[in-house]
């Protein structure tokens, strides 16, 4: 279970180890904002059952779908419109958190797509689904790994619904779409995603 589905059913986690990279200062500000209540505070209105991940919305963003729009901030605080983006070129999304252990093989296999294709008509966008209090730390894994794509963080909007992650139908980390030049979904993957697939998948659509 992700970070993002157990806050969704209020429960209180405790982070996953992320390997001797990363600083102990982090784990001890994760738990420090949890026992605040601010990650909590975000998603207090969200339905929980016993035993059971966030309930699945629907899904707006399936293959042969226009993907929905949406502006959220990257780490850096920059405003990032997927509207914008997706005009110009293609985009590969990716749904991940800071405390899911898959996610951090789909986001080297990203990082090394994006230095592969670097130069080339595509953006690589990562979306975390860790909240808006994660912010700092989420940059500093991000940059601490070498991240050199777009790492943006997902938030709470007026509704108590998730921005992106919602809108998405995203029930999994990690789950990743490729957007076709204009917007439409050309793949939609939840969980573990090979390598070659995402070179596959790539390679098929800049021929187009």
């Amino acid at each position: 279970m992700s970070f993002r589905s157990a806050v969704r059913e209020g429960r209180s986690v405790v982070p996953a180890p992320m390997g001797a990279r990363l600083p102990m200062v982090s784990t001890i500000l994760v738990l420090l904002a949890i026992s605040a209540g601010a990650v909590a505070a975000e998603v207090e209105k969200s339905p929980s059952s016993p035993g059971v991940q966030w309930e699945e919305g629907t899904r707006s963003a399936e293959p042969g779908m226009i993907a929905p729009d949406f502006t959220v901030l990257d780490v850096e605080g920059h405003p990032f419109r997927l509207s914008e983006e997706v005009s110009r070129k293609p985009v590969l999304l990716l749904f991940w958190s800071v405390f899911c252990d898959p996610c951090r093989s789909e986001m080297a296999n990203l990082q090394k797509a994006q230095d592969r294709y670097a130069g080339r008509d595509v953006t690589f966008v990562a979306v975390a689904v860790d909240g808006e209090p994660l912010r700092n730390i989420i940059g500093g894994f991000a940059r601490q790994e070498g991240y050199t794509f777009k790492v943006l963080v997902d938030e709470v909007d007026a509704t108590g619904a998730w921005k992106v992650a919602d809108a998405y139908g995203v029930a999994v980390t990690p789950t990743l779409l490729l957007l076709e030049k204009g917007g439409t979904v050309s793949l939609r993957r939840g969980g573990k995603i090979q390598e070659d697939e995402i070179e596959k998948a790539l390679s098929s659509l800049l021929k187009k």
